[in-house]
């Protein structure tokens, strides 16, 4: 059944999803036409907002793309390399495969979402190289992996309201993440995520006839270039210097250590991609093979590098508008004590389409959701965790946070979403059932 639902949602998806640049000028003009609409917002308010947000995300920007670029040249080393190739080996069949990358994206994303988007979109790439499964497929059910991680170690906003002095401390206090992502409701989402997730990718695989396999030549990232036997100029020698390359990366990597085992410190996005780069740098090496490296995964960065701004604008007019708010009242307003945590798992799904930030989210959520859930005598920690998991849910819709796995995988975003729309219906009502009766 689900192999004859994904035929017509693929082909849906690759008829009329545009490019993930056309998408986000089209939600740039829904955002702009809304906030006008119901916030009364003029057009030059507007557009003085959508200006001023626009560079907002300039930050987070350089991050993503440090999370490519740094990911790739760490999965490109002939150590991480091998290590892909021996557990590509593990499958013997087109379905194995398939459970199998889910499997290893489901577990990555749960432990740090960058780390989850960019391994679950390299070893797709290892296991096309050896065996002849839809490619498509294999990168979207690489992808589906990333709907969990919200619910994991890198949560940002369970990690928030268990954080001191957050920003609604002197409402809530400070929730502990046994409340939050150690709790038995969320543990059971994300157990039953792991079990669904790589089952109804399993049973979309299409027909033989149907599959669109890649020639694994056009796979191959074997760098072509190698350092010279005998560099004579000493700008060679500097280049080809192993000993340069470890004075600075084991340094790198005892600051790891420092930040793990002595100062307690936990993974966030700027230690994944300091914990990339510094294993680049001693696995490869030399410099020369890491800068090969680097050229080659710069290459897919340029979608990131444009359509951020874009979405830091529509940012700011969801939340400067009040567009934002708004959304969140509404559906507070039919919602009960037990119904508020699936409202808030709603609404933030729909927030997210157009808020594509974790963290940006809650800010623009938080206020309105805890007084309803006092008010209403709900369970915080569930409703924080519904607009959690809203929040992760729609990335499956969502091409923004596939960027770097289509970059890295050399797909367009039309070419995966029609399998990840399926995985979109199927999630959403595990999710909620969990969110309802947990």
């Amino acid at each position: 059944m689900l192999r004859l639902l994904s035929r017509p949602a693929v082909r849906l998806v690759e008829r009329y999803l545009p490019d993930p640049f056309i998408f986000v000028l089209l939600l740039t003009l829904i955002a702009a036409v809304a906030a006008m609409l119901f916030e009364q917002q003029s057009p030059l308010a507007v557009m003085r907002i959508w200006g001023d947000g626009f560079w907002g995300l300039l930050s987070f920007s350089m991050q993503m793309l440090l999370v490519l670029v740094t990911g790739f040249m760490f999965a490109n080393t002939p150590p991480v390399k091998r290590l892909l190739e021996r557990l590509a080996d593990v499958p013997r069949s087109t379905g194995g495969a398939i459970v199998l990358v889910s499997l290893v994206s489901l577990t990555a994303s749960w432990i740090n979402w960058g780390f989850g988007l960019v391994v679950g979109a390299l070893f797709a790439r290892v296991m096309a190289r050896r065996i002849r499964v839809d490619y498509r497929l294999l990168v979207a059910s690489a992808y589906s992996g990333f709907v969990v991680w919200h619910g994991g170690l890198a949560g940002s906003i369970p990690l928030t309201i268990a954080t001191e002095r957050h920003f609604m401390a002197d409402r809530i206090g400070v929730i502990p993440t046994g409340d939050t992502i150690f709790s038995l409701f969320n543990l059971a989402i994300v157990v039953a995520l792991f079990i669904a997730v790589p089952l109804v990718n399993r049973l979309m695989l299409p027909d033989d006839s149907e599959a669109v396999i890649v020639d694994a030549e056009q796979l191959d990232d074997t760098s072509t270039v190698t350092p010279s036997p005998s560099p004579r100029r000493p700008a060679e020698r500097l280049e080809n210097s192993t000993l340069l390359a470890w004075l600075v990366g084991i340094p790198g990597l005892i600051f790891l250590l420092d930040h793990f085992l002595l100062r307690g410190g936990g993974l966030n996005l700027n230690i994944v991609n300091f914990l990339f780069l510094f294993l680049a740098i001693v696995l490869h090496r030399t410099p020369r093979r890491l800068l090969d490296s680097l050229n080659e995964a710069i290459r897919g960065g340029a979608g990131i590098v444009i359509q951020f701004p874009f979405y830091a604008g529509i940012m700011a007019i969801m939340v400067q508008s009040g567009l934002a708010e708004s959304m969140s009242q509404w559906f507070v307003s039919i919602a009960s004590a037990n119904s508020l945590p699936f409202w808030s798992f709603i609404s933030a799904g729909i927030v997210n389409l157009f808020v594509p930030s974790g963290g940006g989210q809650w800010a623009v959520q938080a206020p309105v959701m805890i007084p309803a859930a006092q008010q209403l005598g709900a369970d915080i920690a569930h409703v924080a965790m519904g607009v959690a998991w809203g929040d992760a849910w729609t990335n499956l819709l969502q091409p923004f946070w596939a960027l770097p796995v289509l970059a890295i995988a050399g797909l367009k975003a039309r070419d995966i979403m029609g399998f990840c729309l399926i995985q979109l219906l199927v999630t959403g009502v595990i999710i909620a059932l969990g969110l309802t009766l947990l």
